[in-house]
């Protein structure tokens, strides 16, 4: 008997990428947007100081901002700043952060990155990019975080969950590597905007454009979203 053929099963679809000048023009209707949307768009992490904030973008790896607004709560109540977090044994950090996740490695990160602070800097957070890079804990995206909330300098675009996931269904990239997407960001954007796109995209992540189940009949973007992969 004639053995029965299987149908070929379809090829996956790829996310259609948009012309470059058309990317652009969108980008600019995201910006346009997004600035009327979320005019005052404060950084999610509470904080007082440049060394707060850094601590607190390194404890919201694969964390809630809300989680990590309340351990620091506690923490920086006490130990305010690199000193004090310097001092703190190994045991009494790991239990503090602990319900952030990774908590170990965490506090070990954190624990060093003060104590390079204090030995090389005086407790203080460096205004520049390559050395905060080079601070135990510390990558890209958080250098990019301290260095455009804390002091104002465009160094990159914050690419996070909510960033890359709304960049996509926009259509501004179709990417899904966090540094690709930055990249392919940074060419759509002016520099003057990197810093407020991120936390105004964050927002908007937060309020509308979810992950599982966008409303996009509330989204004031709506006209102009292509709604890639939803």
């Amino acid at each position: 008997m004639a053995k029965k053929k299987t149908a070929a099963k379809p090829a996956a679809s790829k996310t259609p990428e948009l012309p470059a000048e058309e990317r652009k023009s969108q980008a600019k209707r995201v910006v346009r947007r997004l600035k009327a949307d979320y005019p005052e768009a404060p950084c999610a992490l509470v904080h007082e100081t440049p060394f707060q904030l850094l601590i607190a973008t390194i404890l919201s790896a694969q964390c809630t901002d809300e989680r990590v607004n309340m351990v620091t709560e506690k923490l920086f109540a006490t130990h305010p700043d690199a000193h004090a977090i310097a001092k703190m044994s190994i045991a009494k950090l790991e239990k503090a952060v602990q319900s952030t996740g990774f908590f170990r490695n965490k506090a070990k990160n954190v624990k060093a990155c003060s104590a390079e602070l204090v030995e090389k800097f005086d407790g203080q957070v460096p205004e520049d990019l390559d050395t905060l890079v080079g601070l135990a804990g510390v990558g890209r995206k958080t250098a990019n975080v301290v260095l455009g909330t804390a002091y104002g300098i465009p160094t990159g675009v914050v690419v996070d969950t909510h960033v890359g996931r709304l960049s996509r269904r926009l259509g501004l990239t179709v990417q899904k590597d966090a540094v690709k997407v930055e990249n392919d960001l940074m060419e759509l954007l002016p520099k003057k905007e990197w810093i407020d796109f991120s936390h105004r995209m964050i927002h908007h992540g937060r309020a509308v454009c979810n992950a599982r189940k966008p409303d996009c009949g509330a989204c004031s973007m709506n006209k102009f979203c292509p709604q890639i992969g939803v």
